[in-house]
């Protein structure tokens, strides 16, 4: 059994992290539009509002709530066969909770957009949108590497990746510029 539901929580991983990388697509694209000419605007608007309502309520939510439900109850098949909580498991759980909290900040900016109140760039957007890629990054390395995995080293290697990953965004917005 424990397979099936391990199987089941990547499969409501993977969809709830598609829906997080593409939500936010979708409201640089949203603010983008209001830039546009007005009928270029609403339109593209309208839109955007279906699509964004239509994957966050229809993928991304149920994804997130069915990943809720699937990882404890593995957690709960793991202690069975594993009673004490191994360290990668309580900062892989500490992870878990930066991104649900993050998700919580999607909801907020998708209820801002619904209402047309645009707070953030597009260049803000961009940049917030990699953070999932770096909660993601986090997650699989401690859930696959585990044990073998230094604390220091996996510290540092998840810090050189925010480096690596944020000069890329610089250097894009300056390609994107020229």
């Amino acid at each position: 059994m424990y397979t099936y539901v391990k199987a089941l929580h990547i499969i409501f991983i993977v969809t709830w992290f598609s829906g997080m990388f593409y939500i936010v697509r979708l409201f640089i694209y949203n603010t983008e539009a209001n830039d546009k000419p007005e009928a270029e605007r609403t339109v593209l608007q309208q839109q955007f509002g279906i699509m964004i309502k239509r994957l966050w309520f229809g993928i991304t939510w149920p994804s997130a709530v069915l990943t809720l439900i699937f990882g404890p109850w593995m957690w709960y098949q793991y202690a069975q066969m594993q009673p004490e909580l191994p360290m990668w498991l309580a900062i892989k759980l500490g992870f878990v909770v930066g991104l649900y909290a993050y998700f919580f900040t999607l909801h907020r900016i998708y209820k801002q957009q619904m209402a047309g109140i645009f707070k953030y760039s597009s260049g803000k957007l961009r940049v917030w949108n990699e953070v999932a890629t770096i909660f993601l990054v986090a997650i699989v390395m401690l859930a696959v590497v585990k044990q073998g995995m230094s604390l220091l080293w996996g510290l540092g290697g998840l810090i050189c990746f925010v480096i690596l990953l944020m000069s890329a965004i610089k250097i894009y917005k300056r390609l994107r510029k020229a």
